[in-house]
């Protein structure tokens, strides 16, 4: 008994202890009109009161209270909330340079070590953010040519959906490996069938990895990695399928050297392997094989994963709404009708084009953002931030904007819709980001959102399965937001 208490004393001392150090921390590390925020506990911060599988619902909370610029703490790292529009307008956009770094992920520094596009910083950055989009410019991003290669794929995708003969099935493998032949395309330089037990296992593996991304446990690993990562968890299982990732990708790449054609080239591999070339006598190149190993995983999380999602919720919000569904349909028999669909029928359909966007911003693909880092100290609305600062730019506020949004919660349309039916653009419409830091496949997206949405209408009507009472809009967890797992119907039109 005796033993028992005086093990009880010690650990209350040394919490006591651990509560003083950390007070006189926070009021040390703490400038002078940092943006206020809760008070954090010892050594864990902020932790006890953030929802770890749905952050951005505990952050938006909190900025109720604390408003549109707060701080937390999770663990022993401070950080930096935006949220609205205004203010994450303000920082991405008006005070570009000083929050246009990266936020260092520990997982993702472990993995990709400051290298590829997404979580890259300083010149590395800058000269594989320059390599991909004029790259993927040559290949067609924007251009007739990589609209030819959607289209083309929209066939086999509505090929797909017609074997299922309007019985239920799940869609998301189909989707997925049709967005993701887009970047297999611009990649390799060609398609791949959905049957290919190899791509299916790349999708696969990519998909887990985003999904695993966003975990408590993760989220428990970037706050003390020293620590739990002596354990066994969902951080293990992430480091495992990264070194599948990078070992297809080693394998597809090498081959392209053995047959690299420097006068033909085919992809997006090949160009940066001409680079490679071009730049073997110099120390400090970017071009190395750890960048393409990077850059070609961040082609596939990035260009896939979200569209993909954001195609899903299309889907599913129309099996929820029949009536908007049935007016998108009239509109593509109106100004498309039988033949298929063009990138520029867009102008000519308002109503498709709200509803485009209306599903991106109700489905809310990556809610937190991706985090940014101050590259300077800053004076940002009222408050001093430093240099260094992890800043998380919370898109879902910007997106469930009540001030830009009248009915931000609820699935509505007429969002982007002016009184006379007409599009209606709106400067909150964030789902690729802002600033310096957006989304570098912003133009391929919105054209595979239009193109295999409006194939897939056109062809199909598209329900809940008989047995459904109704429809759940509940998003999944992870680092993105795709719908729970789930079956419809599509019924072929004619």
């Amino acid at each position: 008994m005796e033993l028992i208490s005086s093990a009880l004393l010690t650990l209350i001392a040394a919490s006591v202890i651990l509560y003083i150090y950390s007070f006189i921390t926070n009021c040390i590390t703490s400038p002078r009109n940092f943006p206020p925020g809760p008070r954090p506990l010892p050594v864990i911060g902020n932790l006890h009161i953030i929802n770890l599988k749905k952050p951005y619902l505990t952050l938006m909370e909190l900025s109720k209270t604390y408003g549109s610029v707060f701080s937390i703490q999770m663990g022993m790292k401070k950080m930096v909330v935006l949220t609205g529009y205004e203010a994450v307008k303000n920082a991405l956009v008006g005070h570009a340079e000083e929050f246009g770094e990266r936020g260092c992920i520990p997982i993702l520094e472990k993995i990709d070590k400051g290298m590829g596009i997404i979580f890259a910083h300083g010149e590395n950055w800058k000269a594989m953010r320059r390599f991909s989009i004029s790259t993927l410019r040559d290949f067609g991003m924007g251009k007739s040519t990589i609209e030819d290669r959607i289209l083309e794929e929209s066939d086999h995708l509505v090929q797909r959906f017609q074997t299922f003969q309007g019985k239920p099935f799940d869609n998301s493998v189909s989707i997925t490996a049709a967005v993701g032949n887009i970047i297999v395309s611009v990649a390799l330089g060609h398609r791949m069938d959905y049957e290919d037990p190899t791509f299916l296992r790349l999708l696969k593996l990519t998909n887990e990895n985003v999904r695993l991304a966003g975990t408590p446990m993760i989220a428990l690993y970037n706050m003390f990695p020293g620590v739990i990562g002596l354990f066994p968890g969902s951080h293990k299982t992430l480091f495992s399928n990264m070194e599948a990732v990078h070992e297809y990708i080693t394998k597809t790449f090498v081959n392209h050297l053995k047959e690299l054609d420097q006068d033909d080239q085919r992809s997006f591999i090949d160009a940066f392997l001409v680079r490679q070339k071009e730049e073997e006598g110099n120390p400090d190149t970017y071009f190395h094989s750890r960048n393409l190993l990077s850059l070609v995983r961040n082609l596939f999380s990035a260009g896939m994963e979200t569209t993909a999602a954001t195609l899903r919720w299309g889907l599913l919000l129309m099996t929820k709404y029949p009536e908007i569904q049935e007016k998108v349909q009239n509109e593509i028999a109106k100004v498309i009708g039988t033949v298929q669909p063009k990138y520029n029928h867009r102008h000519q359909m308002p109503y498709t084009n709200a509803v485009l966007h209306e599903i991106q911003r109700f489905a809310n693909i990556l809610p937190m953002n991706l985090p940014h880092q101050t590259t300077k100290d800053v004076h940002f609305m009222g408050y001093f931030i430093p240099k260094d600062t992890y800043i998380i730019p919370l898109l879902a506020s910007v997106l469930h904007d009540k001030t830009q949004f009248a009915e931000p919660h609820i699935f509505n349309p007429q969002h982007f819709l002016d009184s006379q039916g007409n599009f209606l653009k709106k400067d909150a419409f964030m789902p690729f980001s802002a600033g310096r830091r957006m989304c570098a496949g912003e133009t391929l997206a919105k054209m595979e959102l239009f193109l295999f949405f409006t194939s897939l209408l056109q062809k199909f009507t598209f329900q809940k399965p008989p047995q459904v009472h109704d429809v759940d809009l509940t998003p999944a967890v992870g680092l993105t937001t795709p719908p729970m797992p789930h079956t419809i119907c599509a019924i072929e039109r004619f």
